[in-house]
Parts: C-alpha cells; structure tokens; sequence
C-alpha cells in the first residue's frame, strides 16, 4: 500500500544524513545497547510522512524481543496502521572483536541483504535495502517496491527510544517514519484503546 503515497519524487538526496558517524553519539548519556533495550515487549506509536513532510500514515506497534543462548537476537513485529496490518521479524547475530560484541548483522523478512546494525553511546544505526510488499499481481505473486532506508535511534530516556527512518528511491528523497519505542510489561497492551 505504501507505492500509492510514493509516487512522486523529490529532489533532495540523502548523501548528509547517510554519513553520520554512530561514534559521534559516544558521549551521550542513556546508553543504548541493542542487547539490553530489546528484551521482552517493546511498544511503538509513529506516523509516516511523504517528502514534503505530509503525514500519510499513522500507527502503533508491538515489538516482542528475546536472544538465544548464542546471543543472537530475533524481533518480532506487528504493526498497525491506520490502513492495515503488516509483519516484520529482525534477526541481530553478534558481530565479535576480541570476545566484545562490537556491532550486529542485522537480516529481516523483506530485507534481502544483512546490514551492519552499529551502536555507540544513546545512538544506533543501520543502512538497508528494505523489499517493501505493494501488493500481488494477478497471478497472486507479491509486487514490491524496493528502498533505501537510512535508519537512526536514540535513547532519551530509560526505556524511551526515538527513531528516525528516513526512506529513498535512486538517492532521492520520498518519505520518513517517525516513532518512539519504550520498553513496557508484559502485561501492558500496545493497541490504542485496549486495556492498560
């Protein structure tokens, strides 16, 4: 469904935001590890934007998080919009320098290339290839729109992450997703209007 609100292009490319450092975030407070941040549930409320800023979407999101005995990492999402329903699943491997987890490989569903998940004071950051689902064809066979997302968090708070995900198409601009993700209790509902 997203194809409809990224139709036209704009002409500003993304080349500045791209070649941000993680490391410059080293000395902000709030530390934020990968490992320690996704752990159990996770909810998340953001909104999508098209290029000139127009909010298109909104949603609200859960986020289930657990690591196995080898470190590795598996997300599971559901998120909820305005207009549908879609489903992702990340997995983080440990990417190790002298026994020191330094970085993941992250690898979703609809991200046909692992990419470097980098982490360093409050701050993460991942650049992918995301094979975004449109729609099937008329044979039944998935349609997808392929983008390039420039993906950026951090930590404002103790359990508060703001992420900023900036998306493109042939180095040009065509939206932006907005979210906050906090780490709340099993028993707490991420759906708007539905208990706790």
């Amino acid at each position: 469904m997203l194809y409809r609100y990224l139709l036209v292009l704009s002409s500003s490319a993304l080349a500045a935001c791209g070649s941000v450092e993680v490391s410059t975030n080293e000395s902000f407070p709030h530390e934020l590890n990968p490992r320690t941040f996704f752990e159990g549930k996770i909810c998340a409320d953001g909104v999508v934007r098209d290029y000139s800023g127009q909010q298109i979407r909104h949603f609200n999101a859960e986020i289930i998080a657990s690591w196995d005995s080898d470190g590795v990492g598996t997300l599971a999402e559901e998120f909820r919009f305005n207009d549908g329903i879609e489903y992702r699943t990340w997995t983080l491997a440990p990417l190790m320098e002298d026994e020191t987890v330094v970085a993941y490989s992250a690898s979703a569903t609809d991200v046909p290339q692992a990419t470097r998940m980098e982490f360093s004071g409050n701050a993460i950051h991942m650049d992918y290839q995301l094979n975004y689902q449109t729609g099937v064809d008329d044979s039944g066979k998935p349609e997808t729109l392929s983008l390039t997302m420039t993906d950026r968090m951090y930590q404002v708070a103790e359990g508060v992450v703001v992420n900023e995900t900036m998306m493109s198409k042939f180095g040009i601009d065509v939206g932006q997703v907005l979210l906050v993700m906090r780490q709340v209790g099993e028993e707490h509902s991420c759906w708007m209007n539905e208990g706790v």
